[in-house]
């Protein structure tokens, strides 16, 4: 279940994430979507952890936000 667009991601993510945040999100989920076919079952818990981890590359969460790191 890819999701084609921003519009697609659960309402959960689209009214808590940064925009920019949620494009890594649904670019992480459909990759590891495509990659993780062989998992049966797992595939959507696979690709929704992958997908969170690489939210968590760019961004931390303070209180109830999502705020992006800072470059070194």
């Amino acid at each position: 279940m890819p999701y084609r667009t921003n519009a697609n991601l659960p309402p959960s993510l689209r009214e808590r994430l940064p925009l920019h945040a949620q494009n890594i999100y649904r670019e992480a989920f459909n990759h590891a979507w495509a990659n993780y076919a062989s998992a049966g079952e797992r595939q959507e818990e696979i690709a929704h952890r992958i997908a969170w981890a690489a939210v968590k590359k760019s961004y931390r969460k303070a209180g109830d936000t999502w705020i992006e790191k800072s470059t070194p």
